[in-house]
C-alpha cells in the first residue's frame, strides 16, 4: 500500500543502530521532528536509556509520550512541515497487553490510518521473532503478537528497512539516503 506521506518502519535487534539510523532518517527530511515515545520509566535503568536517546536528539525535536493511544497520538502529530518518529513499537505491544488490549484490534486500527497521516512517519521495532521459542505463554504471545504486528505494517508501509551492525538493509521500497555513521 502506498500512502500519502512516506511510512518507513525499521527493524532491527537489540543495540542494532535502528534508533539512530531513523534519527538520521528523520533528520534528513524536511522541518522539525517530533519524537513520539512509547516507552515509560518503571525503573531508574529504562529511564537512564531514555535520557540517553534524549540527549542525542538536539533542539529540531519535539518529544511527545505516549504509551497507548498511539493513533490518536500520530494523528495530532503528523504535519506535512515535520516528520514524526515512534519509538518503538514493541513497547507499545508490552504496554498494550500490560493494560489488557487486545494487540490485533490496535495494530488494525494503527495501519488503518497509516493512508491519512498529513506528514512522513518513521517506525522503530525491535525483530523478535529470529530467536528461540520460549517457555512462557506470556513471551510466546509477545513474540507472535509482534510477528504479526511487524508483518501488517511492513505490508503497508512503502519502507522497511532491517538493521544490524549498524548497516541498513532494505527489504522494501528504495534505499534510504542518510548518513549511518556515530555523530
Amino acid at each position: 500500500m502506498t500512502t500519502g506521506t512516506p511510512v518507513t518502519l525499521i527493524l532491527g535487534g537489540a543495540r542494532s543502530g535502528k534508533s539512530r539510523y531513523a534519527e538520521q532518517l528523520a533528520e534528513a527530511g524536511p522541518g522539525a521532528c517530533v519524537y513520539l515515545a512509547t516507552a515509560e520509566a518503571g525503573d531508574r535503568e529504562m529511564a537512564e536509556r531514555i535520557e540517553a536517546h534524549r540527549a542525542r536528539r538536539g533542539d529540531r525535536w519535539t518529544t511527545l509520550e505516549e504509551p497507548l493511544d498511539l493513533t490518536g497520538a500520530l494523528k495530532r502529530a503528523c504535519a506535512p512541515d515535520r516528520t514524526v518518529l515512534v519509538d518503538c513499537l514493541t513497547l507499545w505491544l508490552s504496554n498494550l497487553l500490560g493494560v489488557g488490549h487486545d494487540p490485533a484490534q490496535e495494530t488494525a486500527a494503527l495501519v488503518r490510518i497509516l493512508p491519512d497521516l498529513a506528514g512522513p512517519s518513521v517506525f522503530v521495532s525491535n525483530e523478535v521473532g529470529q530467536g528461540i521459542v520460549p517457555r512462557n505463554a506470556l513471551a510466546r504471545q509477545f513474540v507472535d503478537e509482534a510477528g504479526r504486528l511487524h508483518q501488517a505494517l511492513a505490508a503497508a508501509a512503502d519502507n522497511v528497512i532491517f538493521m544490524t551492525a549498524g548497516l541498513p538493509l532494505t527489504l522494501k521500497g528504495a534505499p534510504a539516503s542518510t548518513n549511518t555513521k556515530s555523530r
